[in-house]
Order: C-alpha cells, then structure tokens, then sequence
C-alpha cells in the first residue's frame, strides 16, 4: 500500500486513545478490516471529531506509517443519523457491528460483509420491517457470507429434496422425515420457514430487507438461528445484553 490511500468503509468501533485521539475499526471495500488511528478527534473543533463514530460510512484518506494507519481526513456520506434518533436501532447497530467486528479478518476480501452491514443498517433506519426479523435475516446471511451456510435446498445426508423437513444444527442444514432420525435435536420447520431461508441464502445482499414473515415462521427461525450460532461462532457478543 502506498504511503497514502483513499479507503471507502464503515466505522464499527472508537474507542478512546491518549487525551485527544480514537483507534477506530473500519471495514474497508480495498483492505478488509482495519485499525486506523484518528489524532485529535476528541477535540470538540476537530475536523475528524464527526467521521469517528461507528456507523459512518464514506471515503477516508490514509496515512501508511511503519505499523499503523492514520486518518488525514475524510468524506461521509452516510451517518446513518436516523438510528440514533431511537435507542432500540441504536443497539441494533450496535450489535451489527460488534457482530462483523468479530467474524471479519484483516487483508481478507470483506466486500459482501460491508455491502450486508451497510444494507442492513438502511433497514434499520427505514424501519420498514421489524427489527427482529432484520436481525435474523442478518445473522443468517452474514453465517453464509463467511462460508458456513447451512443446507436449505435439500436433505444434507440423501441429497433428495423432499416435501418436509427438519433443521439440523449438528448436521448443518435440512434432513429428510427419512434421515431426521440422525438428529433427535432437529427443528421441525414448516414450507414457509423453509422457503424463508432459501430466499435469505441465496438472494444478493441489496434485495435482502424486502419481505415480512408471520410470528410462527420468525420464531421457528429464531430458534434455528442460536443454535446455529452458539453450535458454529459460541461467542457471546456483548451488545446482546443490550437488546434484551
């Protein structure tokens, strides 16, 4: 990387540094994730006192040093303001955050990553759907996104696509009424909640946040969702306790 670079990410986390300074977390479309030091942006005149908060999105200008980033200046196009008129989005985005956080890695290609977070928090600003099904939506694509999907287009054990399933967190996706019996710990999902997932799996990122479910299917879902969390990721992720 050249000493200096324009980057175009979101902020996940500031946290304060010395008496005047930050160390954000930014998901970038050209680096991955990165740590980036903001110099002076706890000064109330500071010029990068606005773009070192976590959910600002836009391009900002980098400084290569020996073992660190710095910020030299930046452009937001988004803040996305709208989240922190209401304390529910705000721990939503919150969680997003602290979730990509944890489960993205430094110079990997996290293009999809930033691209879901961004359109997810547009959900959450927009409110157009509730969140909780926004936080299903999230957790299951973002599983996908990182290469654990679970098998939702037919039975993982006989790879026949049958009429009725159940979900196996143990076996990573669907079985069968014929091969359920591998897993006496399986979820009974009805067609809804299977086509549900299929849609979540498979759709591109941009068209995710389209869609209502009934309380039956979002709580199947639910149930479905931590187990696989717990079985796949088992991390507790702090700004949970903030949603509940």
């Amino acid at each position: 990387m050249p000493a200096s670079a324009i980057v175009t990410g979101m902020v996940l986390s500031a946290m304060p540094v010395g008496d005047y300074d930050k160390r954000l977390v930014i998901l970038t479309k050209e680096l991955g994730k990165i740590s980036a030091f903001a110099k002076g942006a706890r000064r109330p005149n500071s010029a990068l006192l606005a773009c070192s908060q976590p959910f600002s999105f836009g391009e900002f200008t980098l400084f290569a040093g020996k073992s660190s980033y710095n910020i030299t200046s930046a452009e937001i196009s988004n803040y996305f303001s709208e989240l922190r008129e209401d304390i529910d989005s705000v721990y939503y985005g919150l969680y997003f955050c602290e979730f990509v956080d944890y489960i993205t890695k430094e110079n990997n290609d996290e293009k999809e990553i930033l691209k879901l977070l961004y359109q997810t928090l547009r959900a959450v600003a927009k409110k157009t759907i509730e969140l909780s099904l926004i936080r299903l939506v999230f957790e299951f694509k973002i599983m996908a996104l990182s290469g654990v999907a679970p098998q939702v287009f037919e039975c993982v054990k006989c790879q026949k696509k049958k009429d009725n399933y159940v979900f196996s967190v143990n076996h990573g996706g669907l079985l069968c009424e014929q091969c359920q019996a591998y897993d006496n710990a399986s979820v009974k999902l009805s067609t809804s909640s299977i086509y549900t997932l299929q849609y979540i799996i498979s759709r591109d990122v941009v068209n995710l946040y389209t869609f209502r479910v009934s309380k039956e299917v979002l709580d199947e879902l639910k149930a479905c969702v931590k187990r696989y969390l717990d079985h796949y990721l088992n991390h507790e992720f702090k700004s949970v306790e903030l949603l509940h």
